[in-house]
Order: structure tokens, then C-alpha cells, then sequence
């Protein structure tokens, strides 16, 4: 086979680093993108923080004479238009006061969480406890687990103990448990989940009430009040259906984990990307300025840089100027798009945020792609781990996209919609006599939506909601 040369003409797609860089900032979440801004302050000199960006006066005709070349004639290899990239600067809520920024949320001042074991401990603190007594409490105490349950033998404490303490005995052990199951949370300490309901009825009692009955209960015929046999509780008990009402009702006012409260981790919240709020005009989408940190271009390193200088210095720093502003200016491209994406969203569900789940349209990807011309997988990397924050909850944005239900008049309504009217049908149902799916079903045709059987058990299972068996109260 004859070897030659041909040269052919052709368009290809080429994914250069800018092209690379905007997708990659794009998809990224809120938390995922200020790590990013971070690594990039950290290693680009040009890049700065809005706030520590230096303001600079005119130069002085002696700074004027040292420069070789004014800034503006400075050449650097570009691509694309450089206007207006100096600084990506999202515009504050006029509502917001210099003063918010001097003080740190009241979650951050907040001191270290206690636990449970601490909780424990500067109570027993209190006690009049002897030093033996002291040292199988705190033994005792870091067998509990978060629960407030003790997640240990008490043989095999005592046979631990006893080597450090002569003659110790599992009935002193027990002593001291005791003496910790007093303490606050009520309820703690216990081996199980009918000691700890029984400890708690005691303390109630002590309060001055008729505890007999429902002590009774938890200590004797808790697999009763598993299985939820009425019949069985009331023969073993001997007791009319009012006192197993009011002994069931005492029971239910209980904690079942007594531990769980004390300890537990500082909330966390989701960052909104987006903030839709109304005026008199209308629905309104903002980004959030308080999402992202406010960078620009350092002017001081800028001005260091000089045309025609071929030094080793002076190409770094052009270089770096170069990758500062494709930086900035990938970052303003996100923020425009994640707004334009997320305007088409809300001017698409208007009925949402006027009348609430119940009205959300059907809509999906290609729906919003088509309005704003973008590819569907630009939105898709737009609406995935990004949050709007609305008057009905903070939301992600993919959360307005739902498939196809149809309707008897020949329309189309949300799943979203059909599951708030599940809820709602489950919300309003007997709980003696719950609704199957094939009744929700047949109550939703005459809502007006086609749904089957297996759709209805499949958006109940979505919803966390169990099945009729599951949900029927017989107490």
C-alpha cells in the first residue's frame, strides 16, 4: 500500500482548559466551589479577596516615569474579551448593614456541644459519692451509650472492677447504677427499653399520680403492646378499655431514648445559591451574595507587569494574570447562568410558589433547556447541588423537575403534585382504618389523575410512608 500525505478541512469541538475549567465550576456545589476559590487564592498571587484588594490613588508622574508602558498597552495571549472581568462582585441586599459583617452568627459562638458522658459526669460531681463509689460510676458511664442505654454486662464490669477494687460485689455495682439512673436525663442508665419506660414512670409517680397500671404494662406486657394486641393487654391486665387508654396515653408522653437529646451535633445548613423573594411587580431571583467570597485582580501584582520585558518574572506573572481572569471570568458565567436557569425555573412554576406543591407543573430538563438554548446537560450540571431559597422552604433546583402524570381532561399534571395529594389523603384518613393503595388510587381518579395501583405504592414508598398494615392504630 502506497504511503502519501492528504490535507483535509474540517470543524471539530475542541475542549480547551478555559472551556474545561467553566464546566468543571459549573457543576461544582456551593461547598465544592469555595474550596476551589480557596486553592486558587492560595496558589495565583494575582488572584485576591475583594476585601483585601488594596484601593490605590493615581499614580504619581514619578510612578508614571518608571513604567515603561501604560498598563492598558500590556499584551497578553487571549482568546476571548477581557472587559469587565476584573472583579466578580455579586451586589449586596440593600438591607444589608456594614454591622452584619462584625459579628460572627450566634452558631458560631456557640460553645463545644456536650455529650452525654459529660452531662453525666458534672452531675455525679455533685453526689456525696465515696472514691470507690466514684470510680464504678465513671466506669458505669462510659459503658452508656448515646442512647442513655448501659451497653454493658454488669458481671462483666464487676469482674473488670475487681481487680482494682478488693471485694467488690455486683450488688454494689448495682447500688451505684442506681444512684446514676437518678440523674438527668430520667430514664438513663437503664439495660433495656422497659427498665428505662420504668424508671421514667417512677419518677412520675414520685410527682404524686397513679402509675400501677401502666408500670405494670411496661414491666410485665411490653410484647403485648408490641404486637398490639388490645384484647391481650386488657385480660392480662384486668382493666377496662378507658384505663388502657389513659395508661397507653401516659406510656406515649414517655422518651424511649432518653440519651439522644443531650450531645447531639449544631445544626447544619444548606447554603442557598439563589434567593426568590416578591415585590410588588412580581416573583424575583437574586443570587445569594453571601454564597461565595467576592474576588478580583491584584492590582499591585498587575502593575509589575511590563510589554516587551522578557524576563522569567515578568512571564509568570502574565501567565498568572492570564489564569486569574479566565478564573473571574468563569465564575461571572456560572452566576449568570445559574440565574438565568434559575428565572426560567420559577417563571415555569409560578403556580407553585402561589398556591403551594399541590399546583407544580411537570417539567423537565429539555423544557428548560430549550428556553434558555443551552444543552441539556449544561442544566442538568446547573440544577444538580444547587439550592433556592423561597417563602416555601429552601429547596434544590432539581426539585422542580418531575415526569408526566395524566389527567381526565386530557392534560398532564407533576408527580411531585400527586405525591402532596397522597400525603394529604393519608394526612385526612381514619388511623383505625387506613387507606390502601387501591382506594388512594380510586381517590385520586376522581381528583382528577390517572394513577395506578403500583404508582401510588411506589410515590407512598418515596415519601417514607408505610403501607395500610403498617400506618393502622388499633390503640
Amino acid at each position: 500500500m502506497k504511503q502519501a500525505l492528504q490535507l483535509k478541512i474540517g470543524q471539530s469541538l475542541t475542549m480547551t482548559p478555559q472551556l474545561q475549567q467553566a464546566i468543571k465550576l459549573l457543576q461544582m456545589s456551593t461547598l465544592d466551589l469555595q474550596q476551589e476559590i480557596s486553592r486558587a487564592l492560595e496558589e495565583n498571587p494575582l488572584l485576591e479577596r475583594e476585601d483585601e484588594i488594596e484601593q490605590y490613588a493615581e499614580p504619581s508622574d514619578n510612578d508614571v516615569r518608571e513604567q515603561d508602558t501604560p498598563i492598558e498597552s500590556v499584551e497578553v495571549a487571549v482568546e476571548t474579551d477581557w472587559s469587565d472581568t476584573n472583579h466578580f462582585d455579586l451586589n449586596r441586599p440593600m438591607t444589608r448593614t456594614a454591622s452584619d459583617d462584625e459579628y460572627d452568627s450566634f452558631e458560631s459562638r456557640t460553645s463545644e456541644a456536650l455529650t452525654l458522658s459529660d452531662h453525666l459526669l458534672w452531675q455525679l460531681n455533685l453526689m456525696p459519692l465515696t472514691q470507690r463509689d466514684m470510680l464504678i460510676a465513671r466506669v458505669l458511664i462510659d459503658s452508656i451509650d448515646s442512647d442513655g442505654f448501659l451497653d454493658a454486662d454488669l458481671q462483666e464490669i464487676t469482674d473488670a472492677l475487681g481487680e482494682e477494687l478488693e471485694d467488690l460485689e455486683l450488688d454494689e455495682v448495682e447500688c451505684v447504677l442506681h444512684q446514676i439512673q437518678r440523674l438527668d436525663p430520667v430514664g438513663v442508665g437503664a439495660r433495656g427499653i422497659a427498665e428505662s419506660l420504668a424508671i421514667q414512670l417512677a419518677a412520675l409517680g414520685l410527682l404524686g399520680g397513679d402509675v400501677t397500671l401502666p408500670l405494670a404494662l411496661v414491666q410485665n406486657h411490653l410484647d403485648l403492646l408490641t404486637k398490639k394486641d388490645r384484647t391481650g393487654l386488657k385480660r392480662a391486665l384486668k382493666c377496662s378499655d378507658e384505663e388502657l387508654d389513659l395508661a397507653l396515653e401516659l406510656i406515649r408522653s414517655l422518651d424511649p431514648k432518653p440519651g439522644s437529646h443531650i450531645g447531639s451535633n449544631e445544626p447544619e445548613y444548606v447554603t442557598p445559591d439563589l434567593i426568590v423573594r416578591r415585590n410588588e411587580d412580581g416573583w424575583i431571583v437574586e443570587l445569594n451574595p453571601d454564597a461565595l467570597p467576592r474576588v478580583g485582580i491584584n492590582q499591585t501584582y498587575q502593575n509589575y507587569i511590563k510589554a516587551g520585558d522578557k524576563s522569567e518574572t515578568n512571564d509568570y506573572l502574565k501567565n498568572q494574570l492570564q489564569e486569574a481572569r479566565w478564573f473571574v471570568k468563569s465564575l461571572k458565567s456560572r452566576a449568570e447562568t445559574l440565574l438565568k436557569v434559575g428565572t426560567c425555573i420559577v417563571e415555569e412554576q409560578i403556580e407553585f410558589f402561589e398556591k403551594g406543591p399541590v399546583a407544580m407543573k411537570p417539567m423537565v430538563l429539555a423544557d428548560i433547556a430549550e428556553r434558555v438554548e443551552m444543552h441539556e446537560s449544561t442544566i442538568s450540571r446547573v440544577t444538580t447541588q444547587k439550592y433556592m431559597h423561597t417563602p416555601r422552604g429552601t429547596l434544590e433546583l432539581k426539585y422542580f423537575f418531575s415526569s408526566h402524570v395524566g389527567t381526565d381532561g386530557g392534560g398532564e399534571a407533576s408527580s411531585t403534585a400527586i405525591k402532596e395529594h397522597i400525603k394529604e389523603l393519608i394526612g385526612e384518613e381514619n388511623p383505625k382504618k387506613p387507606l390502601s393503595d387501591n382506594k388512594l388510587s380510586e381517590l385520586l381518579s376522581e381528583r382528577g389523575f390517572k394513577v395506578a395501583r403500583r404508582t401510588v405504592a411506589k410515590y407512598r414508598e418515596m415519601l417514607g410512608i408505610g403501607g395500610s398494615s403498617e400506618r393502622k392504630q388499633v390503640f
